[in-house]
């Protein structure tokens, strides 16, 4: 299993994370890591990940890239270089196929089922899956790319490419003329390409905007996924939108979350997270604790609170909560 992923110190932790969490659950792989800026390069060198290659922005990025670089926030960036990433890996390394995976996601059993599922197919992608309360699909799309595997064929290369050339003419986060991001691209892929499966496994892709669909229940220190008695093991979970904050708190985005969710997954995911922080600062003692969001703020801001009031309820939890 191959697979790809980029992030830079701000998700440094989660990064380590997802990597551990692979290593555990994955008897054979290995993952190519795009380390977004020089800290994360210099710190994932120095912990010698043994099923990890890292590379550095001086490598992979090329003058398309370095082109519009400028025009993109550091989120636009990160998205529209992702084709790019899995492009790097498949022409450079000539491995058979290559998965990007967002760095925020974290593996709860191998994800051999989901390849097993391809059965042929030249590419894997992903659906939202959102509940319907959550449902922003004609704003996001169909399609999340937070699990999306190619094979290293003409049918993948030429896709790839064309996701590619698409994402450097526009990539930005907002919706206009029927794009958004990097995803909306995806959504006419099962007609656009050929040999495109959507993932069907109930276990892959659970996130934050369709777990309240499911019953996650703990069996045999296996965790399951239960929707309307059709069961799965859970295999990833995403972690979108968890914002470390001032004053020991932490954010978990707008959408409700059972005290299960809380309990069997994001409690232990945070616990990794402050092991993770502590191994970095062993070797970076000037390391934000946790990978905190550029976007962090205190928690009491006048302003920042009548902004949530108005967006809707947040999540905002103390640490100490998740002990």
């Amino acid at each position: 299993m191959n697979f790809c992923t980029l992030f830079d110190s701000n998700y440094l932790t989660r990064g380590l994370a997802l990597y551990y969490s692979l290593e555990k659950e994955c008897s054979d792989f290995h993952i190519y890591i795009f380390a977004f800026d020089n800290r994360t390069f210099s710190i994932l060198n120095n912990l010698k990940l043994k099923n990890a290659t890292t590379i550095s922005l001086k490598e992979f990025e090329d003058d398309e890239l370095l082109k519009v670089k400028p025009t993109r926030s550091v989120a636009e960036y990160c998205w529209t270089a992702t084709s790019s990433t899995i492009l790097f890996v498949l022409s450079k390394f000539k491995v058979e196929s290559c998965t990007y995976i967002d760095s925020d996601l974290f593996f709860y059993s191998s994800p051999k089922p989901i390849f097993d599922e391809m059965n042929g197919a030249s590419i894997l992608i992903t659906e939202h899956r959102y509940s319907k309360i959550y449902d922003k699909s004609k704003k996001a799309g169909k399609y999340c790319v937070q699990f999306i595997t190619f094979k290293n064929d003409e049918i993948s290369l030429t896709a790839l490419k064309w996701w590619r050339e698409r994402c450097l003419e526009w990539c930005f986060n907002r919706s206009e003329n029927g794009k958004f991001g990097d995803q909306k691209y995806l959504d006419d892929w099962t007609t656009r390409f050929k040999d495109v499966h959507i993932l069907q496994h109930l276990g892959g892709g659970v996130a934050a905007w369709n777990v309240q669909q499911y019953k996650i229940t703990e069996s045999s220190n296996n965790l399951i996924v239960n929707n309307y008695g059709v069961k799965a093991p859970l295999i990833f979970y995403h972690f979108h939108y968890l914002r470390f904050l001032q004053n020991s708190k932490i954010e978990l985005g707008r959408r409700k979350l059972s005290k299960e969710v809380l309990n069997l997954l994001y409690a232990p995911y945070i616990h990794e997270l402050e092991k993770y922080k502590i191994i970095i600062s062993q070797i970076d003692n000037s390391f934000d604790p946790n990978g905190t969001s550029s976007t962090i703020f205190s928690w009491k801001s006048p302003i920042i609170y009548l902004w949530r009031k108005l967006r809707g309820t947040y999540n905002i939890y103390p640490l100490s909560y998740f002990d």
